[in-house]
């Protein structure tokens, strides 16, 4: 509870005014001591001027009166002292008339009145000097004037002693009600002082608490806990220094997960960010106390080892990891299956600085991921190859803005009349210093990039806008378009597909998107209800290179298909093989039953062609048809009067 009233703002800054206030009124009380001191002092003063000055006409009118005495003795012994001592307390009389109080003045009047008859007594007796009764008699008469005045001075010294006694005591008493005054201040001021401090220091307490946090916060993942990359770049070069002294190895693994991204669509962001924080828990565990786990951000972990013998130790090491790693986990009640992908590299045998190291740790990590290793240790002619491919993913942007990129169309016929019925667009890219680029050189690297949904919407419209070419030369040719599974899972790509079909003023139907498998598997849900949307606004719907992929037989019960592409693999071997025999005949059964129509892919001579036929296939693609073409080379090859390979 005092910590909070400490914490408080309200209380800090009622603590700092009231201790100003404080400092404030201490600084009054100052003020007005010095000021009554000053004034008691210059009133103490004044009045003991004035009592020195009626105690000097006290003095005086003794002298005086010691003068006549000596005089009536002896004549002409006293007649200097006496002549010297009249008028002597005529200036102090004066002075009290003009600097006296109010009775002073009064009394001073009075008094010079009384003594200026007192020293005319004087001066008369100074003349009789021949009549000694006379002088006598004179000299009584002064003796009362001087017992009268001697007496009226003192009652003037005594009253002022009494006053300034009193104005003391009155000055004394204020002085201690003032003594009083300032030390209940000082003592508050001293409490507010202590309270001010405690929140200062509590208040620095906290700013180094959240320059700590900030800090740790500024090097460590928030999700996790682990260390982030700044903090692993500092790791990175702390232990190649050491490294290097010591003329030691240093090891750093690169860890991606697989599919991370499907969780996260699939089952939501919180269910992701459980994985990482499992993924993080595991690594933890499985790693040396030497080693430190990072996290660099999204799906991808980093391992740094000091201390390694060779980069077969350290390929050992990332195995180990890799088998801790994988597994199943729950995540909110649902199980999934945790799996990665490590690169490795090795300082000095493959990099000389940090940056080098986890640049080459990258490389190797993409290498495994992309190749489906588990586990690669850096190569430098994979460095090569990713650069190259880096660089052709920059070119591409370029290619789709500039219209690099073409479309050939592979023909599909009908098996029971060998005509053509409808083309396949597939992408080409006509790169200016490469020459004209396959599909396979290009487009893996675009799918792992954000770059493929672009492409994707590029060759739609190229593909409709042919189609419309086609149906005005009175060639109506339907058109069906790759989808890779960033698209298929893309809530606004059915928007898409209808800018792009009202664009070019082709109907739906004359639109078929070809959908793999793995696509339909990685979220049935999303998929079907994307699909079911393009299907609605009466576009066709393919699933291409089926029997390779993981789909259920309840997802092709559900999806909203019209077509099944037998994958080539199974063609290939049809006429000379009994098990490719039977999962064709078995394939054409389960599209039969679910009312789909069957495309034959892969077809490369004239007897398999002849054997899907007979066999039920409504439909066929291949090479022994006719191989990809250009648009202008298709339309030369449908005036062949008959069907021959290309």
């Amino acid at each position: 509870m005092l910590g909070k009233v400490v914490r408080s703002k309200a209380v800090a800054r009622a603590a700092v005014i009231g201790l100003a206030v404080g400092v404030f009124a201490l600084a009054a009380l100052a003020a007005i001591s010095i000021t009554t001191n000053a004034r008691t002092t210059s009133h103490v003063r004044h009045v003991s001027e004035i009592s020195d000055h009626w105690a000097e006409l006290d003095m005086n009118i003794s002298v005086e009166t010691e003068a006549l005495n000596s005089y009536v003795v002896n004549k002409k012994f006293g007649r200097d002292l006496l002549d010297s001592a009249v008028h002597s307390a005529s200036p102090g009389l004066a002075w009290q008339a003009r600097n006296g109080d109010e009775l002073d003045v009064q009394n001073a009047t009075l008094a010079t009145d009384a003594y200026g008859a007192f020293t005319q007594t004087l001066i008369d007796v100074r003349r009789a000097t021949s009549d000694p009764e006379y002088m006598k008699v004179l000299a009584d008469q002064a003796a009362l004037g001087s017992s009268m005045l001697r007496k009226t001075a003192n009652a003037n010294v005594t009253r002022h002693r009494l006053a300034m006694d009193a104005y003391l005591a009155d000055a004394d008493q204020f002085n201690q009600k003032l003594s009083l005054a300032a030390t209940v201040v000082c003592g508050v001021d001293f409490l507010l002082l202590v309270l001010c401090a405690s929140i200062l220091l509590t208040h620095q307490r906290r700013i180094e608490g959240q320059a700590v946090e900030s800090r740790y916060r500024a090097l460590h993942d928030e999700l996790t806990g682990l260390a982030n990359r700044a903090l692993l770049a500092d790791e990175i070069d702390a232990a190649l220094w050491v490294a290097g002294q010591e003329h030691e190895s240093v090891g750093l693994l690169l860890l991606d997960l697989n599919k991370f991204k499907e969780v996260n669509d699939t089952l939501g962001h919180h269910a992701g960010d459980l994985l990482l924080k499992e993924v993080a828990d595991r690594l933890t565990a499985a790693v040396r106390t030497t080693d430190t786990v990072a996290r660099l951000g999204g799906d991808e972990f980093a391992v740094l080892m000091p201390e390694i013998n060779s980069p077969e130790h350290c390929s050992e090491i990332a195995r180990r990891l890799l088998e801790a790693l994988e597994g199943p986990a729950e995540l909110e009640g649902v199980t999934v299956d945790i799996s990665g992908s490590i690169g490795a590299a090795v300082y000095p045998l493959h990099s000389s600085s940090g940056a080098e190291l986890l640049q080459h740790a990258d490389i190797a990590m993409y290498t495994a991921k992309r190749n489906r290793l588990g586990i690669a240790v850096y190569d430098p002619s994979a460095d090569n190859h990713s650069s190259q491919q880096l660089s052709l993913i920059g070119e591409l942007r370029r290619a789709i803005d500039e219209d690099e990129l073409v479309l050939h169309y592979q023909p599909k016929v009908s098996t029971s009349t060998w005509r053509v019925v409808g083309v396949e667009a597939l992408i080409r890219w006509e790169h200016p210093v490469r020459g004209l680029l396959q599909p396979g050189e290009f487009i893996p690297q675009a799918e792992e990039n954000e770059i493929i949904v672009p492409l994707t919407d590029r060759v739609l419209t190229m593909a409709l806008n042919q189609h419309r070419i086609w149906r005005a030369q009175d060639t109506p040719l339907p058109v069906a378009v790759n989808v890779p599974t960033v698209c298929l899972l893309d809530e606004t790509f059915p928007d898409r597909v209808a800018k792009a079909l009202a664009a070019s003023g082709v109907a739906p139907g004359a639109l078929t998107l070809e959908i793999t498998e793995t696509s339909i598997i990685s979220d049935p849900v999303r998929a079907t209800a994307i699909l079911t949307e393009l299907r609605a606004m009466g576009v066709r719907l393919s699933v291409d290179d089926f029997g390779t992929g993981y789909s259920s037989m309840s997802y092709l019960q559900n999806m909203p298909l019209n077509e099944l592409k037998i994958d080539r693999s199974f063609i290939r071997t049809l006429s000379d093989s009994h098990g490719g025999t039977a999962i064709v005949r078995a394939v054409l059964e389960l599209a039969r039953a679910l009312e789909l129509e069957v495309v034959a892919e892969g077809v490369e001579d004239e007897e398999t062609l002849i054997l899907l036929g007979s066999m039920g296939c409504t439909y066929a693609q291949g090479y022994y048809i006719s191989r990809p073409v250009r648009a202008a080379d298709l339309m030369a090859w449908l005036g062949r009067p008959a069907l021959e390979p290309v």
